[in-house]
């Protein structure tokens, strides 16, 4: 998958989150966010250790509000 395809393939989701209203919600942006850290990190090996890490302190976090209530 090439560069050009992943940035069609964010146009087309990104447009399709801007149509449908009634459906967005965390999940789709939360979906969003990885999918553009993930191409990120294949596109700039450098930063790849940064984004694992904000995604391991995210989970992390999650962890401990999921197991506090």
């Amino acid at each position: 998958m090439n560069l050009l395809t992943l940035s069609s393939t964010f146009r087309r989701m990104a447009a399709r989150l801007r149509k449908d209203v009634t459906a967005q919600d965390l999940i789709e942006y939360a979906l969003m966010a990885g999918f553009v850290a993930v191409a990120a990190g294949a596109v700039m090996p450098n930063i790849a250790s940064s984004i694992s890490t904000i995604f391991s302190k995210v989970a992390s976090v999650m962890t401990a509000a999921a197991s506090a209530s």
